[in-house]
């Protein structure tokens, strides 16, 4: 092997000539450019891990939000069927007592019609006596002798006994 030592000298020096403008001008703006973008990685995980952190926390609040809203509903359920049970009471409450004043008022009414009919049938049985003891009689009496009889007559009707 024939090596020329010239020629080796000249490659090495060229070599490193080529290495130091390839640092300088490509392998600085490479690397520059490797760590600005390992850098906008590392910036881009950290907010989405930050984002993710913060889903996570709006998630919870919702939660809780749901919950509080959900005892909310049932409070107001339970307040609004109480509130019907009431009124629901009330309007039987309302119903008993507007039957006892319909029954008290029947009632009040039959009295009142039983006490026609017994003054009815106390007329009808004064002109029957009157009648009857004019007949019997075969005289006719003036007021005060109807009277008279007719008293008579109705205090002996309890006494008499039908055959």
């Amino acid at each position: 092997m024939n090596i020329q030592l010239d020629v080796l000298v000249t490659q090495i020096i060229g070599f490193i000539i080529v290495l130091m403008v390839l640092r300088k001008f490509a392998w600085g703006p490479i690397l520059q450019n490797l760590d600005a973008r390992r850098e906008r990685i590392k910036n881009d995980v950290d907010a989405a891990e930050q984002l993710k952190h913060d889903a996570e926390t709006l998630k919870l609040k919702y939660e809780e939000e749901m919950k509080s809203i959900e005892a909310q509903a049932r409070e107001r359920i339970q307040l609004a069927v109480s509130e019907g049970q009431k009124v629901a009471e009330e309007i039987r409450a309302e119903a008993r007592a507007e039957a006892q004043q319909l029954r008290e008022k029947t009632k009040a009414d039959i009295e009142m019609e039983y006490k026609k009919a017994q003054a009815s049938l106390h007329q009808d049985v004064v002109q029957m006596a009157l009648g009857a003891a004019g007949h019997l009689v075969g005289e006719s009496l003036d007021d005060d002798g109807h009277r008279k009889l007719v008293d008579k007559f109705l205090a002996e009707l309890p006494g008499m006994k039908t055959s």
